[in-house]
């Protein structure tokens, strides 16, 4: 049995290419072909992705397709055709509302996602949600058969040094606090920015705020939220873009508390990376925030900024506080361990499993 992959983008350093290749890996160590086909990729992987109009040549019945679902694009035709084996891993579709103002070709994209997902169900052999959440809207988008994959990840990526350049700027005692995530709308950055400021100008003069993402597309989000910076009166804002994976650790291990407070969330990778860097996470209750922080960091209810700045102080101030908060953060993560979640996709797929050492 091969099990391939199709995906309409792969981006780099975007959590749903990323879980692709573990997937892939995952497979190809236990003996299983495994390709992964897309419509769009970031240079950097052309050696690692085919065309997905490419697959004929691979299609057999015997094997698996899964289909990394996430918004509306020809991909979803192709994949309805194939005589293959058919299962999606559906990533979620961010509501297209969000993007009106900002982004009429990835609203417009987002609305036909919604739609094509209704289609899909009845065709497809098997519908994964990488939580909970996701699993309930496939299930009311009429999908007979679902279930849950936790998100592939491979943390061991993430233990390498802080870079000596960022340590020299900014491990200096002062305290950091970040956000890492795309800068668009959904993710409400202008609700960080606005508790930044409060515990910038009520508790700590001299913090800093980290926003690490990719803007491209959203400039004028992004000058908006610039904009909102100047009008606070916040200091050291550092809006970095995209950065590479040694530059975004670096941030990372030298920030002290990850502050995330999207409106909509299918799931949300840097919540779990956060635990696995050792960074305390207040993050607020929207989609399945819930779910992914499996009973570790804080649970936001309001984004009061007042309020939310207060609480960010505590956890800074109160050694006590920090610590049991990151007891519970390191026993959440275990859900999220890659050999766990590599042998529940074996047993949906109805592969053998993998040997335990």
């Amino acid at each position: 049995m091969n099990v391939h992959q199709f995906l309409t983008s792969f981006s780099y350093g975007d959590a749903i290419g990323n879980e692709a290749l573990e997937i892939r890996d995952f497979l190809r160590a236990r003996g299983i072909g495994s390709e992964i086909f897309t419509m769009l990729f970031h240079p950097r992987y052309a050696g690692q992705v085919r065309n997905y109009q490419e697959y004929d040549r691979f299609s057999a019945p015997e094997n698996t397709v899964i289909f990394h679902f996430s918004i509306g694009s020809p991909v979803t035709r192709k994949f309805l055709r194939l005589s293959d084996r058919k299962v999606i891993i559906y990533h979620n579709i961010t509501p297209h509302r969000f993007f009106l103002d900002y982004h009429r070709v990835l609203a417009k994209d987002c609305y036909k996602g919604r739609l094509e997902l209704g289609r899909l169900a009845g065709q497809v052999d098997l519908a994964l949600g990488d939580s909970e959440y996701n699993r309930r809207e496939l299930e009311e988008a009429g999908f007979a058969r679902t279930g849950v994959l936790p998100l592939v990840m491979d943390f061991a990526k993430f233990d390498r040094p802080v870079l000596p350049v960022y340590r020299e700027l900014y491990g200096d005692g002062r305290r950091n606090l970040l956000f890492i995530g795309r800068v668009i709308p959904n993710k409400k950055v202008e609700d960080v920015i606005r508790v930044f400021a409060a515990y910038q100008r009520h508790f700590d003069p001299g913090s800093r705020l980290f926003i690490v993402g990719e803007h491209r597309g959203f400039e004028r989000y992004l000058s908006a939220l610039q904009g909102l910076t100047t009008a606070l009166g916040a200091r050291d804002v550092r809006f970095s873009g995209h950065v590479p994976l040694d530059e975004m650790v670096s941030i990372a291990k030298l920030s002290h508390l990850y502050l995330h407070l999207s409106a909509h969330e299918g799931f949300c990778a840097p919540l779990v990376e956060s635990f696995h860097l050792g960074i305390p996470v207040l993050a607020y209750d929207a989609g399945a925030v819930a779910e992914t922080l499996n009973g570790g960091g804080i649970l936001l209810r309001d984004k009061d900024p007042l309020r939310v700045a207060a609480l960010c102080h505590q956890l800074l101030t109160r050694p006590e506080l920090r610590a049991a908060v990151l007891a519970g953060q390191a026993r959440a993560l275990e859900k999220y361990r890659r050999q766990r979640t590599g042998g529940i996709l074996l047993d949906f797929l109805g592969a053998p499993a993998p040997r335990q050492p």
